[in-house]
């Protein structure tokens, strides 16, 4: 594990260190900002990576500066090895990550403690009820936001995450927030971004800076407290004066974080994605299978990667379809 390499590094000068691994492509819910309204054709499961395969591909990624990792699906809590990819990835010297809806979340506590996962994101678009069964075409919120309240109970460090879409759920925002008066969590507000299938269009976009119209209304000027960002951020914190946890804004179609970008994606089939917004792909399951290295064909991947949202520099070209509807659905990618 002591070899580093420049490999993860991209001509942009930008070091690669946090690994997604999409699990499966299938999932419990049917979110229509992610999957298809007819579905997706699924990959047959020869195609998919094992168990084994994962923790292989792990290791080269971490043996090369992959410090983090996340699992993502679709639902990576409904792949029924998923405990056996925990324990071998927890062997690696990375700081495991998930991201999921939460509904399974409740088998699988004592696992995540045993292999020390401690970050759960938990994607939630609605707090209530009527529209979480329209948006993931499935009466589950009640079980959802249970498990949540296990998850902060049992001393996880959570982060929900809702896609914002006009005309929706902005009329959300203050109470997404108000979950963070006693609770010591994150709540991520994510602007509603082109894939295949999910009738994107700008006019369903909510910008940051109605998010912070909203919450300064509601809550006051005074009350709003800019967060320092993290190293290489995604979201821009916020914390409303008293309250315990806190709230951000990931705004990645209209105030893009590219600069300082350090995310790689490995889809369920195998497949590098060296930016969300490209539909290129780097096979690498079927040359690992035929015995080949990857390293150069990581390297060749990272190099091709542009400097803003797979070279879409402008909102013209951003919301032209031609541009991003062949890029995969997001079930198929992984958050």
């Amino acid at each position: 594990m002591n070899k580093i390499t420049a490999i993860l590094t991209d001509t942009h000068g930008r070091k690669h260190n946090y690994l997604r691994i999409s699990l499966s492509e299938k999932c419990n819910l049917r979110c229509t900002y992610c999957m298809p309204h007819d579905g997706i054709p699924l990959s047959p499961r020869a195609n998919l990576m094992s168990a084994e395969e994962i923790e292989a591909f792990a290791k080269v990624f971490v043996e090369n500066g992959v410090d983090k990792i996340r699992l993502t699906g679709g639902e990576p809590l409904v792949r029924k090895d998923f405990s056996d990819i925990l324990k071998r990835l927890a062997k690696l010297p990375v700081k495991l990550s998930i991201t999921t809806n939460a509904l399974l979340t409740h088998r699988f506590i004592a696992d995540f403690k045993k292999y020390g996962l401690k970050d759960i994101n938990v994607s939630l678009d609605s707090l209530n009820a009527e529209k979480f069964n329209f948006i993931t075409r499935r009466d589950q919120y009640k079980k959802a936001f249970t498990n949540i309240e296990q998850l902060i109970k049992e001393g996880f460090n959570v982060k929900i995450n809702a896609v914002l879409m006009k005309n929706f759920n902005e009329d959300e925002i203050v109470e997404f927030i108000k979950l963070t008066r006693e609770r010591d969590i994150n709540v991520r507000f994510i602007e509603f971004m082109p894939f295949d299938g999910n009738a994107w269009n700008k006019d369903k976009l909510v910008s940051q800076a109605e998010i912070i119209n909203r919450v300064t209304d509601h809550f006051g000027v005074e009350a709003l407290q800019p967060l320092p960002n993290e190293k290489n951020f995604t979201a821009r914190n916020f914390r409303i004066q008293g309250f315990t946890g806190s709230f951000g804004i990931i705004s990645s179609v209209t105030n893009p974080f590219c600069d300082s970008c350090n995310r790689i994606r490995l889809t369920a089939d195998g497949k590098l994605k060296n930016c969300l917004f490209s539909n290129e792909e780097t096979n690498l399951l079927k040359p690992f299978r035929e015995g080949e290295k990857l390293e150069h064909l990581i390297d060749a991947a990272l190099n091709k990667k542009k400097a803003v949202r797979a070279g879409m520099t402008d909102f013209d070209q951003l919301t032209n379809p031609d541009l991003h509807s062949n890029n995969r659905s997001m079930i198929a990618i992984g958050g």
